[in-house]
């Protein structure tokens, strides 16, 4: 489980200067984490499955293990917190965080790479280091097959050949019988490379209880 710490206007400072939020979104950060806790200290897996806004996200799953994935937390640490306290959930919301009129350019490159990993580290869900065929199939087959459109075998097929493509693209030489084990997250970021990940991946304050965060 997280660590858990009385708030003081010292440790909000703090983690204003980890996560790059201000006081006032910490402030109103805070109030959503506990609406969502039921005032408690930390948050379950349960509390975040109740939220409404993500009832019907296909990616559902992905989005709630995410908070609770240690490699999140930017400290070389692995594995999963089986409850959150509000310093690690407002670690991975600073993962939405869009840059301000002051980001420097570097700033906004570093932005941009926690944000490929972020995502990369959703969908490499054992921690190997890359994304593979089967971790990719789940991801297309929630995203096509929920949609009831498409059957789970088409959509097997389109997932196999996304991965097809990617591997022809990060590796145009590759020998016909040449076995591709999945995507690394050097090749995931080439081919997310140009996408604006600021107005796709980011938070809207307004108060606590219609923030939300979006990835389009």
């Amino acid at each position: 489980m997280g660590a858990t710490q009385t708030r003081t206007e010292a440790i909000d400072h703090e983690l204003s200067d980890r996560t790059g939020f201000s006081l006032e979104q910490i402030n109103i950060l805070h109030k959503r984490f506990k609406k969502l806790s039921g005032e408690s200290e930390t948050i379950s897996r349960e509390n975040l499955n109740s939220i409404p806004a993500l009832t019907d996200n296909p990616i559902k799953k992905q989005i709630i293990e995410a908070f609770f994935d240690k490699r999140n937390q930017c400290n070389g640490q692995v594995g999963a917190y089986e409850e959150i306290g509000f310093e690690e959930f407002l670690m991975v919301m600073s993962h939405f965080r869009p840059p301000s009129l002051k980001t420097s350019a570097d700033e906004k490159m570093a932005m941009r790479k926690e944000k490929l990993r972020f995502l990369f580290n959703m969908h490499d869900t054992d921690n190997d280091g890359k994304i593979t065929l089967d971790e990719y199939r789940k991801v297309v087959e929630e995203l096509l097959s929920r949609s009831g459109t498409i059957g789970l075998e088409a959509a097997k097929a389109i997932a196999d050949a996304a991965m097809l493509e990617v591997a022809s693209t990060s590796m145009p030489d590759m020998p016909a019988d040449y076995f591709y084990e999945g995507i690394t997250f050097e090749h995931f970021e080439q081919k997310l490379n140009g996408l604006e990940m600021e107005s796709r991946m980011h938070i809207r304050f307004l108060d606590a209880d219609t923030m939300r965060c979006y990835r389009k």
